[in-house]
Order: structure tokens, then sequence, then C-alpha cells
């Protein structure tokens, strides 16, 4: 289904974006609008996949997850099964928080969120007996200075 955003879609998006706990009515007012026309809008949205799953953002530090490490792999497996072994590997562990498959010299980037450096080796000693990877380095953040999952409508 192809829906066509207009600028009170958007409003209704960047309100959303800002606390999707909001109430209809709080949504509403912020955008100028009543909650009907706006509740209209946002199930439009939602059966278009504009919006996807609603959730809360948790303090990963504050739950005891204090390091963040991206992991970049390179592989000279590039056949499918390989592929379809590590995409398993990947979708079964809790602590791979984003993974994208890269151009150029890198194949994969992971956002692994662990408790610590024992724990990150642990994560690690298990993905490479699963799946055989020719290079892994981990870099560790050591502040994270920005993040969101907001984009800029």
């Amino acid at each position: 289904m192809s829906v066509r955003i207009d600028e009170m879609d958007r409003k209704i998006l960047r309100a959303m974006q800002a606390d999707a706990a909001q109430s209809l009515d709080e949504i509403a007012k912020v955008v100028g609008s009543s909650k009907t026309p706006v509740w209209n809008r946002i199930r439009k949205m939602r059966e278009a996949g504009i919006i996807g799953q609603q959730t809360v953002m948790l303090d990963a530090e504050a739950l005891g997850f204090e390091a963040c490490f991206f992991v970049l792999i390179r592989t000279s497996e590039h056949d499918k099964g390989w592929q379809e072994r590590f995409l398993a590997a990947l979708m079964t562990r809790a602590e791979v928080q984003e993974a994208h498959r890269l151009a150029g010299d890198i194949d994969y980037i992971l956002k692994v969120r662990v408790q610590n450096a024992r724990a990150y080796d642990t994560f690690y000693q298990a993905l490479i007996s699963e799946v055989k990877v020719f290079n892994v380095t981990a870099l560790l953040s050591m502040e994270e200075i920005k993040s969101t999952i907001a984009l800029p409508i």
C-alpha cells in the first residue's frame, strides 16, 4: 500500500518519535488537529508500514550493559549456506542490537551490547564456533555521543 505523506503526517510522526507514549489527545494538540483525524492518519500509516513496532527505550548502562562493541567482520565465505548460518547465528543472539552488510573491505558490522569484556568474549567464542569468519575486529565504544532512532522528517 502506498501512502502519500503530507506536512500534517510529518508533524504526527515527529510527535510520535519524540514520545510514542503520548495519548491521541496530546498528539492532536501538538499538531493542531483533533483526535479522530489524527487517529485515522496514524492507522493509515501503520497499515502502510510507515509506523512499525512501538517499544520503550531502556537505559543499557543502568541495567548493567556497560560495554558497547562495534564488531567488524570479514569473511572469505560468500555462499548462500554460509550466509544463512551467519544470519541465523546473529538472530538468536540478544547481544546483537544491529547488524549491517557493507560494501567495501568489511563485509559486516555489528553493534553488540554486553555487560563487560568477558561477556563480549563469550559472545565472540560462541559466534566463531557456529560460523567461520576470516577476520574479526572488535572496537570498544568509549563514549556514546549521540544515539537516536528518530528520522529527520
